[in-house]
């Protein structure tokens, strides 16, 4: 049967489905999988990256905790050239100071200056360049050594004289170094080569001191730093490190964005395979339905040619049976049916060319059709014809809206067998009409429903298949209506529905 072929093509088509999800799976699990792989490898990579930050984090708390201590040896190395200053010009001991005036002279590092209480310079040491020379403790230089307060040198006879100092020369080399590293290790943090977005706050979290790898305009916004702190501590534990001049900060880092985009690569993948199925589904629809119509075109143009040759011949026949003596009583009969044919080769003529909808009473059509119908068939099949009163004109093309109720009678018969009955309902409901051609046959199953406008669908033993679905187009592209199956049950009938606008 021409429907077991008809489901063997579309289990073809189901089988073909099939495969091709089972490639779109297979690709898009490897390249889940790689996607993975890639993501877990920078993952490892951030990781190694915060532990190898730490590890100098912790270097550097160390070099930061002997570079105090450096700096409590120089106050006492400050607090002993004050003590042998003061024992040098202690008049009323009887010390020997030389070993004092050794100590003084023995400071190469730190710069120092000794004034009386009216800021006159009384003596100097390691002085910068620009301060060299000077006579009076005022102006840069006072400012110069104001960071620290300075030491009061009281002999005890009335002259008073102060002890400023500043921080030595290697100290200073050592603090710069220093510094640079602290620049150095926080333009690592914020720029660091695996990607991975930092920020870094104080230890309260009130404030940013440092990002990296994110969006500079996007991070004036609270909220935005507020959730993309929640997604670092969320992701990784923060780093807590110390600085000399900031104190304690928290380093807090996720993985890149491109790993963030990465993962819904896979969903991009899918989106991308569905949207060139549906392009690729519709083109090759297209071209088919296009094919399709070429062809059926092409066939009933050629069968239009091929009718009209043995119609012109039958029409002379039937004109010399006229003109005997005693005239065939058949003739009014076959003159009938020699116009019917006609009709029909009008009808394949125009298929492929775009016949006009001209202004047709569509109760006389249906009626002289289905009275022409009627007498062709046994009698043992009941016609109910059921049109409302008057007439109902609207656009149609005759020739093919007649080959359209055919089909679906002729349908209809076939599918009851011998006898049974047929019902046309006609409904106007102010904008449409309805159309509603009913059977009492066999039937359609749900399975099929769908299926039957289908180019070479058929459950008879003969035929193409192609009457359904060449009304379903004479309908929908000529007459911009809808047809369908309104309803069907297995041994009791089924109901063809037309919807055509006024």
């Amino acid at each position: 049967m021409k429907a077991n072929l008809y489901t063997n093509k579309k289990h073809w088509k189901w089988a073909l489905a099939i495969i091709a999800l089972l490639i779109i799976a297979a690709s898009l699990w490897y390249t889940n999988r790689l996607v993975k792989s890639i993501a877990e490898q920078e993952t490892r990579q951030v990781k190694m990256w915060a532990a190898a930050m730490e590890q100098q984090a912790i270097m550097m708390k160390s070099t930061e905790e002997f570079f105090n201590k450096v700096s409590e040896q120089e106050q006492l190395r400050v607090d002993l050239l004050a003590n042998a200053y003061r024992r040098v010009i202690d008049i009323s001991t009887n010390e020997n100071t030389a070993i004092y005036l050794e100590i003084i002279q023995n400071n190469i590092s730190i710069p120092l200056v000794i004034t009386d209480t009216k800021d006159n310079i009384i003596f100097s040491s390691n002085l910068p360049p620009t301060q060299e020379g000077k006579k009076t403790f005022d102006g840069e230089m006072k400012h110069y050594y104001s960071k620290f307060p300075p030491i009061k040198i009281d002999p005890g006879y009335g002259s008073v004289q102060y002890l400023h100092y500043n921080e030595s020369l290697i100290y200073t080399e050592l603090k710069a170094v220093l510094e640079g590293m602290i620049d150095h290790f926080m333009e690592e943090i914020t720029l660091n080569s695996v990607g991975a977005p930092v920020i870094i706050t104080n230890e309260d979290q009130s404030q940013i001191l440092s990002f990296g790898n994110l969006d500079s305009l996007l991070m004036k916004d609270r909220n935005y730093v507020t959730q993309q702190l929640e997604f670092m501590r969320d992701e990784n534990d923060p780093l807590q490190i110390e600085f000399m001049n900031t104190g304690k900060a928290t380093v807090f880092y996720r993985t890149s964005d491109l790993v963030e985009q990465m993962r819904y690569y896979p969903m991009i993948q899918l989106v991308v395979f569905a949207l060139f199925l549906i392009v690729a589904y519709l083109l090759f629809s297209y071209a088919r339905r296009s094919e399709q119509n070429q062809v059926w075109a092409g066939m009933a143009k050629e069968t239009a040619h091929q009718l009209g040759t043995p119609l012109s011949s039958l029409m002379g026949w039937i004109e010399l049976l006229k003109m005997q003596e005693e005239p065939f009583v058949g003739t009014h009969e076959m003159e009938k049916d020699i116009e019917r044919l006609q009709i029909v080769a009008d009808r394949f003529s125009k298929i492929g060319s775009v016949p006009v909808p001209e202004p047709t009473d569509i109760n006389y059509l249906i009626r002289d059709t289905m009275d022409y119908l009627q007498k062709r068939f046994s009698k043992k099949f009941e016609f109910e014809i059921n049109l409302p009163e008057g007439e109902l004109v609207m656009p149609l093309i005759p020739s093919l809206f007649r080959w359209v109720l055919e089909n679906l009678t002729k349908n209809a018969v076939d599918a009851m067998g011998d006898k049974g009955k047929i019902t046309l309902d006609l409904i106007d409901d102010g904008d449409h009409i309805h159309l509603d051609l009913s059977d009492t046959g066999k039937g359609i199953p749900k399975s099929q429903i769908k299926q039957v406008f289908n180019p070479g669908f058929t459950s008879k033993k003969r035929g193409w298949g192609l009457g359904l679905s060449l009304a379903k187009r004479i309908i929908e592209d000529y007459h911009k209506g809808k047809i369908f199956v309104k309803s069907s049950v297995v041994g009791e009938g089924t109901t063809f529905r037309i919807t055509l606008k006024k």
